[in-house]
Formats: C-alpha cells, sequence, structure tokens
C-alpha cells in the first residue's frame, strides 16, 4: 500500500502550506442548542515578512514583502452526539476565498469513526500538522510530493480509531487523487486517464501520553507534555503520474516520529520523517513526474530539534529550533535538494498566539544558494 499571513504585527511587537480543520483549533467559540447540538465558530491567521537574497525586482537586492499567508474562518457542528460537520475556508493567493474542508462526520465510538467530503487523507504528520500546528514556521515543502501538496486535501472517504487505550491510532480511505477530469478537464495529456482512485492508510501508535490529538490529525509540538510516538503511512495510485501515453502508478511511503520530553530546564523536541516516492517507469522517473500536478521519484528525510525554556518573559516562552530536510531525486531530471532553517519561536499562548523568526538556506543542485529572513506571526481565536 502506498501513499500524499509578514512582519508587519512582529516588527511592531519584536522591533512572523495543501493543512487544518477547526476540530483542532485551540481556540474558536461555541453556542449550544441542547441535546447535544451546538456551532463553533473560529479564526485563525498567519502574517509574515520575508526577505530574500536577490528577489528584488532588479535582482540583486534582497526582496522586502510583507504576506498575508493564510486566514482561516474554521466552522464546525454538531446534530448529535454521532452526527456532526466541519467546514473550513481559506484565502487564495487573489485574495479571493476557497473552501478548504468539507467535512461529514459519523462518529460512532473512539474506536470507529467514518468521515466523508474533503479533508486531509492519512499523510505524514507535517501534513496532518498542517502550517498552524508545526514546530517550525514554514511547512516542509522539500520532502513533500504528494500529489495535492497546495492544500494537502483530497475528497474521499476516511474511516479512523483509536484502539489500545488510545495509544493506536489508525486512518484509512479511499480518494479522488491525481484526476485529469478534476485537474486539467478534457487535457488529453494527463495520466490517469481511466479514473483510479487513491488508497492512503496510516497506523500511529503512542507510546506515552494518548489521546492528546484530535481525530487522526496531529501536532508537531505539545509545548510541555512527555510524547513518543511513531507512525506508518502508506499511499496508491495507479497510473497517476506521468503522462496519457507515458506513466506510472503513485506509490509512496513514509515513516515518522515525535519526541517530546519535559525536564526541569525545559522542554525538548525532536522530530523525524523519512520518504520514499516509488516510480518503476524510467520515462515518467526521467521526466521528473510530468503532467498538471507533478511529483518526483525519490528519498526525503526531515530532522528537527527544539528547545522550550521553562521562563516566561514578558508574555510567553522562546522555543529556539533547527530544521533539515533533504530531497535526493531518482533519474537525471530529478535536482537534488537541501534546506536548513534556523528560528526563534515565542510561545504565548501555544498553538493560538506565537511569534516566528526564522533563517532559511535552501540549495538546490546546479542553482545558487537561496537565503531568506522570516518573522511571523500565527493567531487563532
Amino acid at each position: 500500500m502506498t501513499f500524499k499571513l509578514n512582519k508587519c504585527l512582529l516588527a511592531v511587537a519584536a522591533a512572523t502550506a495543501i493543512s487544518v480543520p477547526a476540530m483542532q483549533a485551540q481556540a474558536g467559540g461555541t453556542i449550544n442548542f441542547g441535546d447535544d447540538k451546538s456551532i463553533t465558530v473560529g479564526l485563525g491567521m498567519r502574517t509574515s515578512f520575508t526577505s530574500e537574497e536577490d528577489s528584488a525586482p532588479n535582482g540583486t537586492s534582497r526582496s522586502k514583502d510583507f504576506n498575508l499567508d493564510s486566514i482561516r474562518l474554521y466552522t464546525s457542528a454538531s446534530l448529535n452526539k454521532y452526527i456532526k460537520g466541519t467546514f473550513n475556508t481559506e484565502k487564495n493567493a487573489d485574495d479571493t476565498v476557497k473552501m478548504i474542508d468539507a467535512i461529514a462526520q459519523f462518529e460512532f465510538m473512539p474506536e470507529f469513526n467514518l468521515w466523508a467530503g474533503q479533508m486531509l487523507p492519512p499523510t505524514d504528520r507535517a501534513n496532518l500538522d498542517g502550517p498552524y500546528y508545526l514546530t517550525a514556521w514554514s511547512y516542509p515543502g522539500v520532502v513533500s510530493q504528494y500529489q495535492n501538496k497546495n492544500t494537502g486535501r483530497d475528497v474521499g472517504v476516511t474511516a479512523w480509531g483509536k484502539l489500545l487505550d488510545k495509544h493506536l491510532v489508525y486512518s484509512v480511505g479511499t480518494y479522488e487523487g491525481n484526476h485529469a477530469s478534476n485537474n486539467a478537464g478534457t487535457n488529453a495529456t494527463d495520466p490517469n486517464r481511466s479514473d483510479a482512485l487513491m488508497y492512503a492508510g496510516r497506523l500511529q501508535y503512542d507510546f506515552w501520553s494518548a489521546g492528546l490529538d484530535p481525530a487522526y490529525y496531529t501536532s508537531s509540538t505539545y509545548y510541555g507534555k512527555d510524547v513518543l510516538s511513531l507512525a506508518l503511512v502508506g499511499m496508491y495510485q495507479k497510473d497517476a503520474v506521468g503522462s496519457a501515453t507515458t506513466k506510472d502508478d503513485y506509490v509512496a511511503y513514509n515513516i515518522d516520529g515525535v519526541l517530546e520530553k519535559v525536564f526541569t530546564a525545559g522542554v525538548l523536541n525532536l522530530e523525524g520523517a523519512a520518504y520514499r516516492y516509488d516510480f518503476s517507469n524510467e520515462a515518467v522517473i526521467a521526466g521528473a513526474g510530468t503532467g498538471t500536478t507533478p511529483v518526483k521519484a525519490g528519498k526525503a528525510y526531515l530532522g528537527l530539534a527544539a528547545w522550550m525554556f521553562p521562563d516566561v518573559v514578558g508574555w510567553g516562552k522562546f522555543q529556539p529550533y533547527v530544521r533539515y530536510q533533504k530531497f535526493n531525486g531518482d533519474g537525471s531530471a530529478s535536482l537534488d535538494v537541501k534546506e536548513y532553517d534556523l528560528g526563534l519561536n515565542y510561545i504565548i499562548d501555544a498553538h493560538n498566539a506565537r511569534l516566528s523568526a526564522v533563517y532559511t538556506n535552501n540549495k538546490t543542485e546546479t542553482f545558487d544558494t537561496v537565503n531568506k529572513f522570516t518573522v511571523g506571526l500565527q493567531l487563532q481565536f
């Protein structure tokens, strides 16, 4: 089986990716109507200032850009204790609004639940975190070669549950994946002309604390919990990469883990993941995953270490971190990429209010090294 808001407020205060539904937001207000009927509304936003080397219009100066990276409206409702729903939106680059989640949720018991609609399929921890629940500021795009990586969502059905006193979390489902009819209408150059579905599954075991995550969605840091979690993921879709004439099956799998340990001197957070995107057709590999939704074959690795100091300074606590990503592509047309981040988070209210400053260095084979500095602010209400 195989697997898929800048500186503005921070600069004043300090002088701040396709991905997470409302049920994971810690903030939000709920109106109860009795008999297990309720509606919850929340808001999330991320804004940042980025300066990147040689990226100004003249091609030689550093760019200086304020960005509204994300603004999301979270809404969820409960009809009774078993039937619920989620609808979340996100702004597009052109400032229009798009739907990211629309889920009909049938939650029968902790051990078995059934969701249908548009949602995050079972994937790696970083994708299930979405940008709001990562330790690092930015989504780790180097290692992600999912077919729907712009939002991380897909349309389909997911069965999930928590077993063994909630230590074992499973999620499995079937989804649209890369469909030529969805991505490009009648574009006859896209693969998967037969409309094959994508299948995905994730099996996660939480050795220490259990039941911390809502549903099968995750976080990469819990800001002061003893956590040790490991997971295996697989995704598969027939004829989903390449072109209509030179196609191959999409096969992906990964292992990921997170360790968080509370000490007297602070909180240690470690995260790691290894990925394999495995195509067999040499012509598809040579074309580096052509088509409307290109993906690459190869191996990828991610590692992160963070330390949150215990003392409150002003409103919050400081958490420095370092993250490393590497992608080694198969075939001569696929370029190897290395990227590392050196960051500092200022944690005010866990994932609901934090400031981040990060230096990023990216080296893509045959290209000049790119470095940038970002400061960002994240809020959830």
